[in-house]
């Protein structure tokens, strides 16, 4: 099974193709002073209009894939602001433990004096 890069490579080459395989030309539209304008390949136009499309698309994907990198590096600031947090809390807690653990030594040396 074709991956979409795979397909969409596909794709393209078949546009590109369809354009060369038919060059049908079609007259321009009479201006008002009656001379025409040079023909058009209509399918060049619709594939070149396809593939504009398939770029609008994929620029589409890149915002939201910008949008998405840029919450993700939200939230990664927020977690880290959280484990700074956490490393506080759990030296605060350290510095109470040896404090606790001081003052039950001094309680025991008075209780055996």
């Amino acid at each position: 099974m074709p991956n979409d890069k795979t397909a969409s490579k596909h794709s393209r080459q078949l546009l590109f193709s369809e354009a060369i395989a038919q060059p049908k030309a079609i007259p321009a539209q009479t201006a008002s002073q009656g001379h025409t304008s040079p023909p058009v390949d209509q399918p060049a136009l619709d594939a070149t209009d396809r593939i504009l499309q398939e770029i609008a698309s994929v620029g589409q994907r890149l915002e939201a894939m910008d949008l998405k990198i840029t919450d993700l590096t939200l939230a990664s600031s927020s977690i880290r602001a959280d484990i700074a947090g956490f490393r506080e809390t759990a030296n605060n807690l350290d510095q109470r433990l040896s404090a606790l653990e001081d003052h039950v030594a001094t309680t025991l040396i008075r209780k055996k004096n």
